[in-house]
């Protein structure tokens, strides 16, 4: 399974136009609605599938971006095998 939606040259432009801060702010504001969507759904019972679709597409976009601003793409990765290894190890999966 793989997210990468965006490439490098987007992302810088994204930063460039709009700057680190406000991409940063934006990633907030996203991560924040997709929370709302998804206490709809466990809370209220809302049939809200399309919304919580949307908003986890947002929120990977503006993570890319993130990895992008910090640079970080090795490490993120690196901790990512590092965390589904120990998951799997909880699992009993080889």
């Amino acid at each position: 399974m793989t997210y990468k939606y965006t490439t490098e040259s987007l992302c810088k432009q994204a930063v460039e136009t709009w700057g680190k801060d406000s991409q940063l702010m934006k990633l907030l504001e996203e991560m924040s609605e997709l929370q709302k969507e998804i206490i709809k759904n466990i809370s209220f019972g809302k049939d809200n599938l399309n919304e919580i679709a949307e908003e986890t597409a947002d929120v990977l976009i503006m993570l890319e971006r993130l990895i992008y601003i910090y640079d970080m793409s090795d490490k993120v990765n690196e901790q990512a095998a590092f965390k589904v290894n120990r998951v799997k190890g909880y699992l009993g999966i080889k």
